[in-house]
């Protein structure tokens, strides 16, 4: 069962929540979020993206960079942009992304849950991008970003979701690059602290959606924590890391997109001969062509679009995992056609976010930069708790949610 408390956020004034917002620390390179951060001294980017504090061109992991963000977080603290609540509260955020809301409760999860698996993942992940992120925790001694997970719908907690939601909010802004709107709520009221802890201990698990590095390195640092103190009890701060956990029926997951540097020594009409022998092609012409459902894949190349219907029996409706789309296409086209190799490191191929648009790649191609493109139908929220269930891994590259979490709403420290 999942175990869940709530934390002494540490958060913005009301009055500065849009100078002090901004994006996650993994959607954007340092020049970006020097251009975003800008004459701003109170952007979060200099604590999440301290690199920008220095000439262009340091290492975001040189180790002035991870003083720096201590040494920024302080001042936040000193100034008065980041303020602690004098209590425990559970938070709720939400988003609003072309029309449609979704309804997140901001929540310290349980380090044990994530290393017994009662936190469920669907990715691997690396142990460099690991360290780093223990590297950021440790010397702020916070986690200063979500992680970003997905619980089983559940009638109590939409119930007195929606009762907040009607209530004026303590934020509510609309990012400045996306356009999306952001609106939080705290939960102070004791019944409805000790509903939502309750609801969760119900539950037998929580899912990453979003975030795999980050849960890693928050949990690690948790339990290097509990190691190091000699008095340790189990209830101290750093048993706990900072989530924001949304019902699965309200996610929205978005197409994560193939481009391709070549066809791996062959020509347009010997690509498309050797993906004729799983997949039914079609050629849409020129317009672009988005894949309509399971198991159907849309081709650019050479100024057209194709339609890829994967053949029955290339693909097992039993194997939660060789029933995705992002499987079939992985192995009989970027492996047996293409040989990319591992999809993680081979620089022959890149990846683009649904969010982008086909247009993005058939502007990629079209440059010269890309010789083909290849666009996948989105997983579904069911299919990434069936496979975190079954306890596989999905292939690289295969989710992509939005809207991102903005960083900086709240702060969970350690201790």
């Amino acid at each position: 069962m999942a175990t869940i408390k709530p934390f002494r956020g540490l958060r913005p004034p009301r009055q500065l929540v849009e100078r002090v917002e901004s994006r996650p620390y993994d959607v954007l390179d340092s020049e970006e979020a020097r251009a975003e951060a800008g004459s701003n001294e109170k952007s979060l980017y200099h604590i999440i993206k301290p690199e920008i504090n220095f000439p262009v061109g340091t290492s975001e992991y040189d180790p002035r960079v991870y003083e720096e963000a201590a040494r920024q977080f302080q001042m936040f603290q000193d100034k008065g942009w980041l303020v602690q609540d004098k209590d425990e509260h559970y938070y709720i955020y939400a988003q609003t992304m072309n029309g449609k809301t979704q309804y997140g409760l901001v929540i310290g999860a349980y380090v044990d849950d994530y290393m017994n698996g009662v936190i469920k993942k669907h990715e691997l992940t690396r142990r460099d991008k690991e360290e780093d992120r223990m590297r950021h925790v440790r010397v702020n001694d916070a986690n200063i970003e979500p992680v970003f997970f997905a619980y089983p719908d559940n009638a109590e907690l939409d119930e007195l979701i929606t009762r907040y939601a009607a209530t004026e909010p303590e934020y509510d802004f609309i990012a400045p690059i996306d356009g999306f709107g952001h609106k939080f709520w705290v939960i102070s009221d004791t019944a409805d602290i000790a509903t939502i802890t309750e609801e969760f201990r119900k539950m037998p698990s929580l899912y990453i959606a979003d975030g795999h590095h980050r849960s890693a390195a928050a949990a690690l640092v948790g339990a290097e924590k509990a190691k190091q103190n000699p008095n340790h009890r189990g209830d101290e701060e750093y048993n706990y890391f900072m989530a924001v956990a949304f019902q699965a029926s309200q996610l929205t997951i978005l197409d994560y997109n193939r481009v391709l540097k070549d066809l791996n020594g062959l020509s347009s009409e010997q690509f498309l001969d050797a993906i004729r022998k799983n997949f039914t092609v079609e050629d849409k012409g020129t317009d672009i062509y988005k894949p309509a459902r399971m198991h159907e894949f849309s081709l650019y190349l050479d100024g057209h679009w194709f339609s890829l219907v994967a053949k029955d029996g290339t693909y097992d409706n039993t194997d939660p995992i060789g029933v995705l789309d992002v499987d079939i296409s992985s192995r009989l086209i970027l492996e047996d056609i293409l040989q990319l190799g591992d999809l993680r490191s081979s620089k022959r191929i890149d990846f683009v976010g649904g969010l982008r648009g086909l247009g993005e790649l058939k502007r990629r191609v079209d440059s010269g930069e890309m010789r083909a493109a290849l666009a996948l139908y989105p997983v579904s929220m069911q299919q990434i708790m069936d496979i975190a269930d079954s306890g596989n891994i999905m292939p690289p590259k295969a989710t992509w949610f939005e809207p991102k979490l903005r960083s900086g709403l709240v702060i969970h420290k350690l201790s």
